[in-house]
């Protein structure tokens, strides 16, 4: 049999699919997992925007164990969120984060956070922005690789902070 080469390809991204434990998004789109009823987790962490109701309902439905709201007090959620994540059986924890947050240690405390899960967790800010900058520095603090956590904290929601994660990378002691 002659296999065309964009067949070895697809069956190759197949594979690689199929062994990567994963076919979920860091970051979701909580609209389409409203519609899908169900979302899969990356190594045990989804990332997403402000979740109302119905979201969090996927999210238990779907195995979470928890969700980490980085909203800071003063920031609106429109219901009542901490009731309804414990309603649906999941753990609340309120982990504040502000723009000058965005730092190695509260990247550390995320991790030490997220460690304390064997089920997978929802972390949220407004938009996904907060979390991917605390993923990314969390990823640098692991691999030391600038280019990996930066692409790691774009896949996670990264947008306008970017340059105070690249400011932060930037000043880091070295590893």
């Amino acid at each position: 049999m002659i296999y065309k080469p964009y067949s070895i390809l697809l069956l190759a991204a197949a594979l690689v699919m199929a062994c990567s434990g994963s076919s979920g998004q860091l970051h979701a789109d909580l609209q389409q997992v409203v519609a899908q009823g169900s979302v899969s987790p990356v190594d045990g962490v989804t990332s997403a925007g402000q979740p109302d109701a119905q979201a969090l309902g996927v999210f238990a439905t779907s195995g979470y164990a928890a969700v980490i709201d980085m909203r800071t007090a003063g920031e609106d959620r429109g219901f009542d969120e901490p009731s309804v994540v414990r309603q649906l059986g999941m753990d609340y924890v309120a982990f504040p984060v502000g723009a000058s947050d965005i730092t190695l240690e509260k990247a550390r405390e995320l991790d030490a956070l997220l460690g304390q899960y064997d089920a997978p967790v929802l972390v949220h800010c407004g938009s996904g922005n907060r979390v991917g900058a605390l993923l990314a520095l969390g990823e640098y603090l692991d691999s030391g690789d600038r280019d990996k956590a930066l692409q790691k904290g774009r896949d996670a929601g990264l947008t306008g902070l970017e340059g105070k994660v690249i400011d932060v990378i930037e000043n880091a002691p070295p590893q």
